[in-house]
């Protein structure tokens, strides 16, 4: 396991983060606990949750499993996150003061913490005045309740007026931003990826295995097994898969992906990880396992080092399907000069 800063802060994390959204729901908590004991055995020591996974049963899983190692306890860094409906009263959801003082607290009892090391807004909130939520976070730092701060699914243009508004006031600033990010979803690296660089920012990568696509489960015009996901509850994704199954752009990737797996002997999806931990301002990326099993063979990731040859082959095979402006090779040339000038 390789370790980095959390973004620009002090606090260091391996660069494969435990992902407990199956806790509570797709996991029992025997199951639960046993992915938290190899996860650490295997040398992770970032764990990440939010209030709304199984409405606050993936905390208390956590916390559970903390309370029985309290060797673990000092070892880890614990991330959540609020922002999203607890309740169903107009102020048990969104950024603001009031809704998130009750979800952090409530988040610190049910992990069985004084501190939560990083706290992170689950997403934008367009009606409260971020001003008002950076100055909690601030005080929230300030007062011991947690370490650090960070975002998730913003874009650019809200990470860097953050960014800027925090530091205007002179208020703690964001270290870490939580996107999609994987070889099937790159449309991050147009604006995203460089408001982070620019800022310090470390990305967390959610989804990086693009809903098991990389993994290897789905085949071509097969429909899903019975196994997946979507094919346990064909209501749930199957118009999204279906438009995933019919993009060739799609199986282009994945050929690519399983080429080089087969050329070192691991699974396909350990490939698309190691690619990803790799990608610029990447801190740490985030696996979801429902097993340990699954959980193991992601892990492997850690071990596999891909060529330069590999890394080239599988950016430019999974380049995103961009329009000609803004983002275009024209337009990005617009943007760029060399340093000896000329044309």
């Amino acid at each position: 396991m390789e370790y980095r800063t959390l973004g620009n802060s002090g606090a260091v994390v391996s660069n494969y983060a435990l992902g407990t959204m199956t806790f509570g729901a797709e996991a029992s908590e025997d199951d639960s606990h046993a992915i938290l004991d190899n996860y650490l055995a295997a040398g992770g020591n970032f764990i990440d949750t939010a209030d709304v996974y199984s409405a606050g049963t993936s905390e208390e899983i956590i916390g559970r499993w903390l309370a029985k190692r309290k060797d673990a306890h000092h070892q880890v860094v614990i991330a959540t996150k609020g922002r999203f409906p607890m309740g169903t009263s107009p102020n048990d959801v969104g950024t603001s003061r009031r809704h998130l003082t009750r979800a952090l607290d409530s988040s610190l009892r049910r992990l069985g913490v004084e501190q939560i090391d990083l706290y992170q807004m689950h997403a934008w909130d367009p009606i409260t005045p971020i001003e008002e939520t950076l100055r909690f976070l601030h005080d929230a730092v300030t007062s011991g309740k947690i370490g650090y701060y960070g975002f998730s699914n913003f874009l650019g243009w809200q990470l860097t007026k953050a960014v800027h508004i925090a530091k205007a006031h002179g208020w703690n600033a964001p270290v870490t931003l939580q996107p999609q990010y994987s070889l099937l979803v790159r449309e991050i690296e147009s604006e995203i990826v460089p408001a982070s660089l620019d800022a310090g920012i470390g990305l967390l990568p959610w989804s990086p295995l693009g809903g098991g696509w990389l993994s290897g489960k789905y085949k071509r015009d097969e429909a899903p097994a019975s196994d997946t996901r979507v094919g346990d509850n064909p209501t749930r994704g199957m118009e999204a898969w279906q438009e995933r199954n019919d993009n060739p752009h799609t199986w282009e990737i994945i050929s690519a992906v399983e080429d080089i797996a087969t050329t070192h002997g691991t699974s396909p999806a350990q490939v698309a990880l190691a690619w990803l931990a790799n990608r610029p301002a990447v801190t740490s990326v985030i696996l979801g396992a429902r097993t340990a099993e699954q959980l193991a063979d992601n892990l492997a990731a850690a071990q596999l080092e891909l060529s330069d040859e590999e890394t080239r082959r599988l950016t430019d095979v999974s380049q995103p399907r961009v329009g000609v402006y803004p983002y275009g090779p024209k337009a990005q040339e617009q943007r760029s000069r060399k340093v000896e000038g000329g044309r």
